[in-house]
């Protein structure tokens, strides 16, 4: 199966026609925010045209084959048995976050994070006026590994974990060792697990396992996840989470309820009972050898051309995590080289906390042409700035 490059300039994209005001100009190649640069699967594009044709879009409810869907794909791809009740739609992973903080601690109470993190989970935090308690990942030359003592310090002055499973940006797909750690350290300290899981289908090598699984964690863990990242509809605004426990599940409702968002994205519900199919299965399984091969690509030519940037191992996601600090650049210069002299849009390390900074995030959700004159661009400027 290919995946062409669609141009997605003038369609409001903010990968695109936002980078003037990010970056200070409009002539870079998009490679920042994480969605991808492909189009959707033709059963998802079918179902949304099928669904357009009708001319009346009005308050639209979840229904069963929506449920229905969502259970198929977790038995199908995690090997993980849901219940329907067990199901909570929702309009956005990062607006189910704020509600759980809202929903599970107190104004000043600690929630736990891992860094360098995607930016929203610091936001949601300090927005919902909670204390922030950091767990600095450590990047050990190869990958990024857990500091277990201090993991373990935060947690015992903690309400609430925010994990990130898959991690963004790291990549890393966390191992049933590490899992079953986290959850055995959190139900010891009676912190509730909520788990960021939106990028959990883009895991190679082996399956993803969803924390809340275990039965260590099942009883104090939200799982949330939503078929954006996977299927390139993150702008249909349609996600979910499970929740087993009945009196976690009650209280997350509680504060669902009070933001009045009952009602469903008429075609957010059409677009992910399209893709939690066979044929959605088939294509995700195909976008995963395009995005691998993307991936090879990267690496052998920074190992080649630029080898003084070194792409930490990719485990998960269509992103890429470069460490850059061999470059002997202060931040500013560091910034100057990809946006002034290269031409490239990235998310700066420093997006993501200061724990990323000399790094920068790189999107491989395009196609190898559009990769390859990213890097030549990259590798010209790194030639012409003499690091």
């Amino acid at each position: 199966m290919a995946f062409a490059a669609v141009e997605r300039r003038g369609s409001g994209a903010i990968k695109w026609d936002e980078m003037a005001p990010r970056f200070g100009r409009d002539d870079l190649t998009a490679l920042w925010v994480a969605d991808m640069d492909v189009a959707v699967p033709e059963e998802v594009h079918r179902a949304l045209t099928h669904r357009a044709a009708h001319p009346v879009y009005g308050y639209t409810r979840y229904d069963e084959a929506f449920f229905d869907a969502i259970i198929w794909w977790y038995r199908t791809r995690f090997g993980w048995s849901i219940d329907r009740e067990w199901i909570v739609p929702d309009h956005g992973v990062v607006l189910s976050i704020n509600t759980a903080i809202a929903a599970l601690t107190r104004s000043g109470e600690g929630v736990l994070i891992q860094t360098p993190i995607y930016p929203p989970f610091m936001e949601a935090v300090h927005r919902n006026e909670r204390t922030l308690l950091e767990n600095r990942l450590i990047h050990d030359g190869e990958r990024y590994r857990i500091d277990w003592d201090d993991f373990e310090a935060k947690a015992a002055e903690a309400s609430l974990f925010l994990l990130c499973s898959p991690h963004n940006p790291t990549t890393r797909a966390w191992d049933q060792d590490e899992l079953e750690r986290m959850a055995q350290i959190c139900q010891q300290h009676n912190v509730v697990i909520v788990a960021d899981e939106i990028h959990s289908d883009i895991v190679y090598d082996r399956p993803h396992l969803p924390i809340g699984m275990l039965e260590t964690a099942r009883k104090h863990t939200l799982t949330l996840h939503a078929p954006s990242k996977t299927f390139n509809i993150a702008g249909l605004n349609t996600s979910f989470a499970i929740i087993p426990d009945p009196q976690i599940r009650s209280a997350y409702r509680r504060i669902y309820d009070r933001l009045g968002l009952p009602h469903g994205n008429p075609f957010g519900i059409e677009a992910l009972k399209a893709a939690y199919t066979p044929e959605g299965e088939a294509w995700l399984d195909a976008l995963k050898v395009h995005l691998q091969n993307n991936i090879s690509l990267v690496r052998q030519f920074l190992a080649e051309r630029i080898p003084r940037i070194v792409p930490v191992p990719t485990e998960a996601t269509f992103l890429i995590w470069l460490d850059c600090r061999q470059l002997q650049l202060t931040e500013e210069q560091l910034q100057r080289l990809f946006i002034e002299e290269a031409r490239l849009a990235l998310n700066p390390g420093t997006h993501f906390g200061p724990a990323g900074s000399g790094y920068m995030r790189l999107n491989i959700g395009t196609t190898p042409k559009v990769l390859r004159a990213a890097l030549e661009q990259l590798a010209r400027a790194t030639e012409r700035a003499g690091v």
